[in-house]
């Protein structure tokens, strides 16, 4: 079977992370209070309720760091749409693969070169 044209990897794909991409941004708009500082003021919240907001607080960021690198993969795999280079190896140059891409399209490196 030959390799996919780069333009229909860009019509299968850029749709999918264009989507992802907008997921991604509207849940970080969502979240956006729950990873304010937690005010420490002693007369509204008691101890253990702090620390539940901390706690929150601390899952909140690090959510949004996973979703940064994320929104990063996405970005990246945009850029290599329009540059052309989208599904191809970055180490050894052979086509991904549909299928590995289908898993996940931000991938960068065949499978034997993952390994």
């Amino acid at each position: 079977m030959s390799d996919p044209t780069d333009q229909d990897l860009a019509a299968r794909y850029r749709p999918r992370l264009e989507a992802e991409r907008a997921t991604l941004l509207a849940s970080s708009d969502e979240t956006r209070d729950a990873r304010k500082p937690v005010e420490l003021d002693q007369q509204s919240v008691g101890r253990l309720s702090r620390m539940d907001a901390l706690q929150g607080q601390a899952m909140a960021k690090g959510l949004e760091a996973r979703r940064a690198g994320r929104l990063r993969a996405i970005d990246a795999a945009l850029g290599r749409i329009d540059e052309g280079e989208f599904g191809w190896c970055e180490d050894c140059g052979e086509f991904i693969g549909t299928r590995r891409l289908d898993v996940d399209p931000c991938v960068t490196r065949c499978v034997s070169c993952a390994s």
